[in-house]
């Protein structure tokens, strides 16, 4: 699948490519695998192009440390375990780095910090917070099984336990979006970026309620003992140093609208 050459030329001008102070991967590939499933991180746009924070941030990458990235598509209940596996070289779909999958795979360092939020209909009037919602068994929320949206769901809005029929499993994040748009569910908990991007391109159709429920850092996800951890930290450093991080920012969580 195409995926858009998306940087700034500002950006690109800043690469530190092989042969200056980072590591020189001499043209090496890295398969990447991704979801495609988390805007504005990675997504399939209108024209059908994978794009996102993430492609911009990876190609970037590749630019500063001279490597061909290749990129590949799984589902998120079967990511962690592919790259455990040693099926990719790196995964990435907004990961939030937790020491249990720590134990399985290794993190970059984090190259981007969210909170969670709680977003609903436009026109929900009947809880405004978490407490709201937990006090409510009619209410039910949307998650994919695994994640930091699922866990929080559990732990710090319902009850804890993981089997709570008011929690509607599903595959894709876009796929609970959808069901919350629809009305088969009444929340669903996300980082704030993602929030902020679906809030901004529904006209109003969903909103952001209540209090942040924490924060979250998210890194790239690698097999254990992967040669590839400490240079990539390394360009990870170098772009957060240079800018470029802040203009990825800006790119894709300011400027950028979904559905345009």
């Amino acid at each position: 699948m195409k995926v858009l050459a998306t940087l700034a030329a500002m950006v690109m001008a800043t690469s530190a490519l092989a042969g200056g102070h980072l590591p020189d991967l001499e043209g090496r590939e890295i398969v990447v695998v991704t979801e495609n499933a988390y805007p504005p991180l990675q997504f399939i746009d209108g024209n059908g192009d994978a794009v996102g924070w993430e492609y911009d941030a990876m190609a970037e990458i590749a630019a500063r440390l001279n490597a061909t990235v290749v990129y590949e598509n799984i589902s998120w209940d079967a990511m962690i375990p592919a790259v455990s596996e040693g099926q990719f070289d790196l995964g990435m779909t907004g990961i939030t780095i937790r020491e249990d999958r720590a134990e399985i795979v290794d993190f970059s360092d984090k190259y981007m910090t969210s909170e969670m939020v709680m977003m609903v209909r436009g026109d929900e009037d009947r809880f405004a917070d978490a407490a709201g919602f937990a006090a409510d068994d009619d209410l039910l929320m949307a998650a994919q099984p695994g994640t930091t949206p699922f866990y929080v769901g559990v732990y710090d809005v319902l009850d804890g336990d993981e089997a709570n029929p008011r929690i509607k499993l599903m595959e894709t994040f876009g796929a609970t979006v959808q069901a919350l748009r629809v009305g088969d569910v009444d929340l669903v908990l996300t980082d704030g970026t993602a929030g902020s991007g679906y809030v901004d391109a529904s006209d109003g159709g969903l909103k952001i309620i209540g209090e942040k429920l924490g924060t979250e850092d998210f890194g790239f996800i690698f097999p254990k003992g992967s040669d590839l951890v400490e240079p990539i930290n390394a360009a990870i450093a170098d772009m957060q140093a240079d800018g470029t991080i802040d203009a990825l920012n800006t790119r894709w969580f300011l400027d950028y609208k979904l559905g345009e």
